[in-house]
C-alpha cells in the first residue's frame, strides 16, 4: 500500500541531518514543505525535517532517545504514539 511513498536516503545526495530527504519526498508527492509534517525520532531526523521547513514531531520515549537534543533541534516532543493524533494538525 505505501511502495508509491516510501523514501530512502539513497534516493538524495546527502541524508540526515540535510534536508535533502524529506524535500524530495515532498517533491514527489506534490507538497510544499510548509503542509507536511516529519514523525522522527532522531535529533539528525529532526534537524532535517526543520531545515527541510516542515514541522517536525519528535518521539522521546525509547530509554536511547535524546530528549534534549530533539527540543533543541526543534521538534514537537512526544512520548506516546497515542498522542500523535491530537498533536497533528488537520486542516
Amino acid at each position: 500500500l505505501f511502495e508509491h511513498a516510501m523514501f530512502s536516503s539513497t534516493m538524495v545526495g546527502r541524508g540526515k541531518p540535510f534536508p535533502d530527504l524529506f524535500l524530495h519526498a515532498a517533491k514527489t508527492m506534490g507538497f510544499a514543505p510548509a503542509d507536511c509534517i516529519v514523525i522522527e525520532d532522531s535529533v539528525a531526523g529532526t534537524q532535517a525535517g526543520i531545515a527541510a521547513g516542515m514541522r517536525v514531531f519528535s518521539y522521546h520515549a525509547d530509554l536511547f532517545s535524546d530528549r534534549d537534543g530533539l527540543a533543541e533541534a526543534g521538534g514537537v516532543l512526544f512520548d506516546d504514539m497515542r498522542d500523535l493524533a491530537g498533536l497533528v494538525p488537520i486542516l
